[in-house]
């Protein structure tokens, strides 16, 4: 294992670096402390040619002028809050609403447009380790949060991504990899094959916040238990998604928060890469970048286009802190949020 440090530009007169760590198969990730943002992903395919697999852009200036949070760290709370209100107990807090009627992702300023502390790990897999302090009534949230990512990258091509939080206040917590994937490099998505460890979903109001029901996948098109093209589910009509449309939903794993347990993977034919997905979280977004654009532009000016890539990101169900019924993303002072996600790449003859 090898880790390379460089230097990816300044912000606000601050440093700030790239760290890529690679394997001896040739694969390798890359990440910046700005927004501990992953901002690359090289995998072999089965010819052995080496592609990025994530979306992602030339430049420092290009993250900070982000705005559909390309493989950022979300935070403080990923995903959507209705109207940006919630309750802990009998005190009730307003957060800020970037959104029409709904907090998304942290808010204005969320951790994706924040500068992380860093430290480099070694060990049988190389990692980073990346800290932030988000003080009391940022973007409305309550409480002191000490946060902690690492990221680690081992021999074996596996992204192991590990959450912590503390709070010295009750507060709400939920943090994600946002992540744009597309195992062939370029182009749609819609000949990724993908599986998802899970027989229910979240149906959602036309402003995606969840209705609070849990639906059976059962004979619709957000049926993934067995892995199938997307293209095929993309075809398929429902009332929760326009025929020919893609997915932006939040799927109810059914690994019981079982690390060891497969809750989703994602299979390229044409390249034979493979991408597999376990995570001790709940729940797991699957978005197929219904919004994206051929005037969005990532590396080498390339246009994204509509379905150029899906983001796959585990976390609570959105909108958790208003609905009794979805596990609780409520974080006491004397309890430590902790939460691991792992990506293992590999290949399929």
């Amino acid at each position: 294992m090898n880790i390379i440090q460089e230097k990816f530009g300044m912000y606000n007169d601050v440093p700030i670096d790239l760290y890529t760590i690679s394997n001896d198969n040739g694969a390798s990730v890359s990440i910046t402390n700005y927004g501990a943002i992953i901002t690359s992903i090289k995998i072999p395919d089965r010819y052995g040619q080496i592609t990025d697999v994530v979306l992602g852009y030339d430049s420092l200036t290009d993250y900070i002028n982000d705005s559909i949070y390309i493989g950022s760290l979300v935070g403080r709370y990923a995903n959507r809050i209705k109207e940006g209100k919630f309750q802990i107990g009998e005190k009730k807090y307003q957060l800020t609403c970037n959104q029409p009627g709904l907090h998304l992702h942290g808010g204005d300023v969320g951790f994706n447009k924040k500068v992380w502390g860093k430290a480099i790990e070694g060990g049988r897999g190389s990692g980073l380790e990346l800290s932030l302090t988000s003080p009391d009534g940022e973007e409305g949230f309550p409480g002191n949060l000490e946060v902690t990512v690492r990221y680690i990258f081992t021999p074996e091509s596996e992204l192991i991504i590990e959450y912590q939080a503390e709070t010295d206040r009750p507060t709400i917590v939920n943090l994600t990899q946002h992540s744009y994937f597309n195992l062939g490099g370029h182009g749609a998505i819609i000949d990724h094959h993908l599986q998802i460890n899970s027989s229910h979903y979240t149906p959602v109001a036309s402003d995606l916040i969840p209705t609070g029901v849990l639906a059976s996948v059962e004979g619709s098109p957000f049926d993934f238990r067995k892995q199938r093209p997307i293209s095929e589910a993309m075809s398929e009509e429902d009332q929760q998604k326009p025929k020919g449309d893609g997915f932006d939903h939040n799927y109810v794993l059914d690994t019981k928060g079982r690390l060891e347990t497969l809750a989703a993977s994602v299979y390229h034919p044409p390249s034979g890469r493979t991408m597999e997905i376990y995570t001790t979280k709940p729940g797991m977004q699957l978005y197929t970048g219904n919004y994206l654009t051929d005037q969005l532009k990532g590396r080498g000016s390339v246009s994204f286009g509509k379905h150029g890539a899906l983001c796959l990101e585990t976390q609570h169900y959105p909108d958790s802190p208003n609905k009794p019924t979805f596990p609780s993303p409520i974080l006491m002072a004397d309890q430590k949020y902790l939460h691991t996600s792992i990506y293992r790449f590999g290949l399929r003859s």
